[in-house]
């Protein structure tokens, strides 16, 4: 028999790119649905490493990629919400719920792939509701899922009758290890177990492939996922690198003495296959599952032996970003509100050191380009909304205790310099946005624009740091320094625009740049009006605006 080889590597590579595409769409779908309260899952039920393991599991099931939830994951510790030792079990439960792609595989419905993509499509196009659209962009991604899985399945149909690919599976069978080599290398290349998984799961169910070789691949496949987390760890903070390690770790760990145990679990497999009546697909679903909670039950009491490994093979500080509060006691409030006052103000300062070092990191990531910038300065911008929220609560709990005047007073000041910190904080992830769209688009600005940006940046920090200062000591000079120095902000933006038409009009500077400049400036300025806001708090003058 002839085998079209270009038809069969066409299918294949076609019904992979539609299978990725179907799975990403499908994960991106439901994590809209679900909205924030993934990452609220994870703070709240992470109290301890055994709810990581189910909060992991649960969200990785939900987003149908433990990429995804491993970012999450150590983004809530660099935001000082969870432990590295905590991070661990979300990670050993994210194998977990990864596997469920494969059970949803496993339900062998590819021939309704098709009627579930237009189904799909239906309620992408023909609604207007938000959530009914994110539900229809899941449905379409399932579809798109099955319907790439089909056509994948047909390509590789001829590879039966294909000698070479006969003796592979015959040498996978007699040597495990190099199943393992070509479940991980293929997971690394296409970047997604779940679909090697599903590729295996194909070959199985076409009886391409014996079982004592599929479960090698399989192991492998856990290792090669791995690389998606290393991928996204260079470069990044300590805690990124660890977190990324830990998963490494887990896996080649986990694929070792499963490799050591291939016999007897083989045989628990087939035992499972004939007691339940499963089908091949379904077979490799169930054996994808049992590796990955057996891993997990294997390795979870060794949790603080995995961290002490990391923590040393990755020495180092990690900048972390606490986004919880650190001063406020709500047994402060009934038992002395004066106390409860003065750690609202700790809580205040420490938000405004926060506000400065945004806008500094923002300054940086205007003049070197560096990402890391304005990660930090976005992170910092979340921390800063997280901070107004509580010390806002905080101060209206106060409200109702019994506040001398000069009390409310400060009460009041206190109210009003936490909404001015909070909208420094947007005016700075403003400016990383027009930042954003100048690398993205190419833009350059002219040497001129860029001096008169930096040092219009750096009377901003000042103007920052100073009013923080003034808020602190209720120092009134400093607070009058604020007001001399926001005078000299605006006079700035007004001489500095008048300069860019100038370069408009002689053709120096292009318009895109001069929007950006001009948008810049304006940020700028709204930040020292935020300043001076708070430093007519301390001298008493503010008006109500």
């Amino acid at each position: 028999m002839d085998i079209d080889v270009q038809k069969m590597i066409f299918e294949f590579i076609g019904g992979l790119g539609i299978f990725l595409f179907g799975l990403k769409y499908m994960g991106d779908g439901l994590q809209k649905v679900a909205g924030e309260r993934l990452r609220e899952l994870l703070d709240r039920f992470t109290s301890n490493p055994f709810m990581g393991v189910v909060a992991g599991a649960v969200v990785t099931a939900l987003v149908q990629s433990s990429s995804t939830t491993t970012v999450l994951t150590v983004g809530l510790v660099n935001a000082g919400f969870m432990t590295f030792r905590q991070a661990i079990g979300v990670i050993m439960g994210a194998n977990i719920g990864t596997t469920m792609t494969a059970f949803i595989i496993g339900i062998d419905i590819k021939a309704y792939g098709l009627p579930i993509l237009a189904i799909g499509a239906l309620l992408l196009f023909f609604f207007k509701n938000k959530r009914v659209t994110y539900i229809g962009q899941t449905i379409f991604g399932l579809g798109a899922l099955f319907f790439g899985l089909e056509t994948m399945s047909g390509g590789m149909k001829p590879l039966r009758s294909l000698e070479a690919f006969q003796e592979l599976t015959v040498s996978m069978s007699n040597n495990p290890i190099l199943g393992v080599v070509i479940g991980t290398l293929f997971t690394v290349i296409v970047q997604s177990s779940s679909a090697t998984i599903g590729i295996l799961q194909e070959l199985f169910g076409s009886g391409l492939v014996r079982l004592d070789a599929a479960l090698p691949v399989l192991f492998g496949d856990n290792i090669g996922t791995t690389i998606t987390a290393v991928l996204a760890a260079i470069g990044a903070s300590v805690g990124a690198k660890r977190a990324a390690f830990v998963h490494v770790i887990f896996n080649v760990v986990g694929a070792t003495i499963f490799l050591l145990l291939l016999v007897p679990f083989t045989a628990y497999v087939e035992w499972l296959r004939g007691a339940l009546s499963l089908e091949p697909e379904m077979t490799i679903a169930f054996a994808h599952g049992s590796f990955n909670i057996a891993n997990t039950l294997i390795q979870f009491p060794f949790i603080a032996v995995l961290a002490w490994i990391v923590t040393r093979l990755i020495p180092g500080e990690d900048s972390v970003i606490e986004f919880k509060p650190q001063h406020l006691d709500p047994i402060f409030i009934e038992q002395s509100p004066a106390l409860a006052l003065d750690q609202a103000k700790e809580e205040v300062i420490r938000m405004g050191e926060y506000a400065y070092k945004g806008l500094e990191e923002t300054s940086l990531y205007l003049n070197n380009k560096q990402k890391k910038h304005s990660e930090m300065a976005l992170q910092i911008e979340e921390a800063l909304n997280n901070l107004d929220r509580k010390i806002t609560d905080y101060l209206v709990d106060l409200s109702q205790a019994s506040l001398t005047d000069e009390e409310s007073h400060k009460h009041s000041a206190l109210m009003d310099s936490v909404r001015d910190i909070e909208r420094i904080g947007d005016h700075f992830e403003n400016i990383i946005e027009l930042i954003d769209y100048k690398n993205s688009n190419k833009i350059d600005l002219t040497e001129q624009a860029r001096k008169d940006m930096n040092e219009m940046f750096n009377l901003t920090l000042m103007t920052v740091k100073q009013s923080m200062n003034a808020l602190e000591l209720m120092d009134r000079e400093e607070a009058l320094s604020v007001v001399q120095k926001e005078n000299e902000l605006d006079r700035m933006e007004r001489s500095y625009r008048k300069k860019h038409i100038i370069r408009m009009n002689e053709g120096v500077c292009s318009g895109q740049a001069g929007i950006v400049f001009v948008d810049m400036l304006s940020n700028l300025e709204r930040i020292g009006d935020h300043a001076v806001n708070i430093a007519e708090e301390v001298l008493g003058e503010k008006e109500s605006l």
